[in-house]
């Protein structure tokens, strides 16, 4: 009677704190939203890539498929985050049915509102100052409202690249400290490391 006293003691206990230990672990879906992020441009070569810029390109990939593109870049006279590493390129292409799905199942997903009603919580959360695809900007100033995007390095949309038109990958510029992963989305998911 004791022993089958104690095994019912313990499924109860199990049962009142699995949920608790459940709620424990998880990233932190009810912490403090961040604001829009600011722009931050790249100020110094560390083309490394940083923490949270390397989780975020997995997680797309794993999310909503694609492929993985570059972080980081070699650093020359113009201003790109990938010469802080904190910029990624997610592989995709705007010219496919199948490309053109993930990404608009990706911005649907970071620009929708939370349970509070808060716009854009997701990418609030990663930290991300501006993506670019398929001639379009969404920047966190802008309140990741979409604007025609045309890169400096083309005189007119016709003559610039795909490449260069964000036609064949998505790019992600995130701020300081979504890069490094210290904002929500990246509570328990990346180690936190000092500068």
């Amino acid at each position: 009677m004791i022993v089958l006293v104690r095994r019912v003691l313990a499924a109860l206990l199990v049962t009142l704190l699995l949920p608790v230990a459940v709620v424990a672990t998880a990233p932190a879906a009810h912490a403090e939203l961040e604001d829009f992020a600011s722009y931050q441009p790249e100020e110094r070569c560390s083309p490394k890539a940083k923490a949270g810029a390397e989780y975020l390109a997995g997680w797309l990939v794993r999310t909503y498929g694609g492929a993985r593109g570059r972080i980081g870049a070699a650093c020359t006279d113009s201003v790109s985050e990938h010469q802080e590493g904190r910029a990624v390129d997610w592989s995709n292409d705007a010219t496919t049915k199948a490309g053109r799905a993930r990404v608009k199942e990706f911005l649907r997903d970071v620009l929708a509102e939370d349970h509070r009603d808060r716009p854009a919580a997701k990418a609030r959360r990663m930290g991300i100052m501006y993506v670019i695809w398929d001639d379009r900007m969404w920047s966190a100033w802008d309140g990741f409202e979409p604007e025609p995007y045309l890169s400096s390095s083309c005189k007119k949309l016709k003559k610039c690249s795909k490449t260069l038109r964000h036609r064949d990958h998505v790019h992600v510029s995130l701020s300081r400290k979504g890069g490094y992963g210290r904002t929500s989305f990246y509570d328990g998911r990346v180690e936190k490391k000092k500068d």
